[in-house]
């Protein structure tokens, strides 16, 4: 009889409990020997030193410890690490690539309630939803009493997408229920005809910018995209468009933003903020023609379960010795694809 792998679950205790009830847990000792308990967040003391040089593959989350080079010293049987989050950015690094450990992640499936919100967050923005709520002269006088606000509406408009990552291909394909939607994409590295097949088409941003009606930022956050989206670029937008980030929030810059909104010119709605949280005398915070939630669009409540269920089907694939469906590679690393 084959020996199963050993493995180990590395995350903070909030994550391990949101990502594994009894059932998955079960599915986890099937497939692989576990110590116990099978969780820690800790990998630098000398009991979890002890089960970091036995493991051979680590399943990781949110508040997983960097896999430093010396961390990394200490687990020389170690041969995957499935994340069971988005990206990988703050926890591996080259020594990981170096060592030959393969790499997943979770990034796919948590790009589903991001694009779940992204696209109602572009249909409240048509309507201007968020702001005539904020807005107690017009929240109660009906609709003949809205002015200053654009056109309201949802059927013959044009929205941009920035970047055509995970979350900005699943953006494009959801916005499909809009009829009459016009889907612009902006990134240099994307295929055109990748592009075309999901539903929209590809032009350079400075050709989008004037003609949305709705600009969402899904590029990742590297060097080059700081401020990917500052006050030249905002200028370029029409009239009460409406600018969303569910990305990073250094891909917008917030004093621009907030300029254009202080001048009731431009509208934003914003899960990611520069800094985040905002510091209290940030003008975002203020402003009628802003609306911040705090970081809620990816996985949360039973929405962590589909990462768990993804970490196990790559899981399993792994001890079968099978392809691996979201492997990262160093070349993705490098470019931010992984985020």
């Amino acid at each position: 009889m084959q020996t199963k792998a050993r493995a180990l679950v590395v995350m903070s205790r909030s994550s391990f409990e949101a990502h594994f009830d009894q059932d998955r847990l079960r599915r986890l000792a099937d497939l692989v020997t576990l110590d116990e308990p099978c969780w820690t967040d800790n990998l630098d003391s000398a009991r979890s030193r002890e089960r970091l040089a036995r493991a051979e593959v680590l399943l990781t989350s949110w508040g997983a410890p960097a896999l430093t080079p010396q961390r990394l010293a200490a687990a020389p049987r170690l041969r995957a690490v499935l994340h069971g989050a988005g990206s990988v950015r703050d926890l591996v690094g080259q020594e990981v690539w170096r060592r030959g450990i393969r790499v997943t992640s979770a990034a796919d499936a948590n790009a589903v309630p991001v694009a779940e919100y992204t696209l109602a967050a572009i249909i409240f923005a048509g309507k201007k939803v968020p702001f005539l709520a904020a807005d107690e002269q017009r929240a109660y006088g009906g609709w003949g009493s809205v002015t200053d606000y654009g056109d309201l509406s949802n059927f013959r408009r044009t929205v941009g997408i920035v970047g055509f990552s995970r979350i900005g291909r699943q953006v494009v394909e959801l916005l499909q229920v809009l009829r009459g939607t016009t889907c612009l994409v902006a990134d240099p590295y994307a295929d055109p005809a990748e592009v075309a097949r999901a539903g929209a088409r590809l032009v350079p941003l400075e050709e989008m910018l004037p003609r949305v009606h709705v600009l969402s930022v899904h590029a990742p956050e590297l060097h080059e995209t700081h401020h990917l989206i500052g006050a030249e670029q905002l200028r370029m937008l029409p009239d009460f468009a409406t600018v969303i980030n569910t990305a990073r929030g250094s891909l917008v810059d917030p004093d621009a933003l907030a300029a254009e909104c202080a001048a009731r010119r431009l509208f934003a709605i914003l899960d990611v903020t520069d800094p985040e949280p905002l510091p209290a005398d940030s003008p975002l915070r203020r402003l009628a023609r802003v609306m911040i939630t705090p970081h809620i669009a990816g996985s949360l409540g039973t929405e962590i379960g589909r990462l768990t269920d993804h970490v196990l089907d790559e899981l399993a694939r792994w001890v079968a010795s099978k392809p691996l469906r979201a492997e990262i590679t160093a070349e993705s690393w490098a470019l931010g694809l992984s985020a």
